[in-house]
């Protein structure tokens, strides 16, 4: 295997790290709206990711330079087509980080009010981007001779690429619905996995469709086995969490999660963009990736960074394992 290929591993499994992490951190955002009946029960919502949001985002920025260093023309035609849906995203992030920090500064109600909506919707608009942009990187974009693309915003809102983003929607609410009943106690844990039923059903539906649709246009072997686990995986976290039993419903649901990430990038491998207008113009990963000396001293830096970050992430979610409830919260 070329170092290029380990490195097209390598970033998918950082998006897959994200998507799990940030995955339950959105579906928890958008549940402050669904779920929560008060500001108590908002403010106990909060508090199961007030420790680990953060961390959590280190995944997109391993993710996003991991990609501008191994393979730059892929990073720039990605960051130029998909420039304002980017834009957008990172304006969401940069906000949902401020309303975590600032929402409980001042005690008015307007004020906290105020940044209880900021993070519901910077939650749920890059819960659904996410699949729109992975939808179009899957499905083809207008790439021309000179890697660039070289289509509209409206090219990008196509069928396919707004059911990825449904899927994806769906998806990490219900991941954040399953996290929230293992997370919390009493009442609002299960309200929790009542919901979480609710939303795997239609969850499930809308994955399956989606996944055969991308089977059918680019799969293989390899990712119809990824297809039948994200199935089998899905199926049985609901079923875990309508049985009461939270951990396995959410080692579920992130399996399902990454085996849905697998896919895409099985479809994808060995191209890394590929163009719609001429299959001779579409980005590999041989005329995308940067040269061999840069990719060995990238080797070498994640084999020894990666270890300390996995470690130190990890000590943070167990020192932070205990449930809250709204016995917890200060009236």
């Amino acid at each position: 295997m070329e170092l290029h290929d380990v490195w097209f591993v390598l970033i998918a499994v950082l998006w897959t790290g994200y998507f799990f992490l940030e995955g339950f951190d959105f579906g928890i955002g958008i549940l402050t709206k669904l779920l929560a009946r008060d500001r108590r029960e908002r403010r106990v919502l909060i508090n199961t990711i007030g420790p680990v949001w953060d961390g959590n985002e280190v995944w997109l920025l391993s993710a996003g330079g991991a990609t501008f260093a191994a393979f730059p023309e892929w990073y720039a035609t990605l960051f130029s087509g998909f420039y304002l849906p980017l834009l957008v995203i990172l304006v969401c992030l940069i906000l949902r980080g401020v309303a975590f920090e600032y929402r409980a500064k001042r005690p008015e109600e307007r004020w906290q009010t105020n940044w209880e909506h900021t993070i519901f919707w910077t939650s749920l608009i890059p819960a659904v981007l996410w699949g729109v942009a992975f939808g179009n990187i899957v499905r083809g974009v207008k790439i021309d001779a000179g890697m660039e693309y070289v289509g509209s915003l409206w090219d990008l809102l196509n069928p396919y690429a707004l059911l990825g983003g449904a899927v994806t929607l769906f998806l990490f609410t219900f991941h954040g619905a399953v996290f929230a009943g293992l997370k919390t106690a009493g009442d609002i844990r299960r309200r929790a996995g009542a919901l979480a039923v609710r939303l795997g059903a239609v969850t499930a539906v809308l994955a399956l469709v989606f996944l055969v649709l991308t089977q059918i246009a680019n799969g293989d072997r390899w990712s119809l086995a990824a297809l039948i686990v994200a199935a089998v995986s899905l199926t049985a976290a609901i079923a875990a969490i309508a049985a009461g039993r939270e951990g396995w419903s959410f080692g579920l649901s992130g399996l399902a999660i990454a085996a849905t990430v697998a896919m895409l990038f099985l479809t994808l491998f060995p191209n890394v963009m590929p163009s719609s207008l001429d299959d001779a113009w579409n980005l590999t990963v041989t005329n995308a990736s940067s040269s061999s000396y840069t990719l060995t001293i990238m080797t070498w830096c994640a084999g020894i960074a990666t270890p300390v970050v996995l470690l130190y992430q990890g000590w943070t979610y167990w020192v932070f394992r205990k449930r809250i409830g709204t016995q917890h919260i200060a009236e």
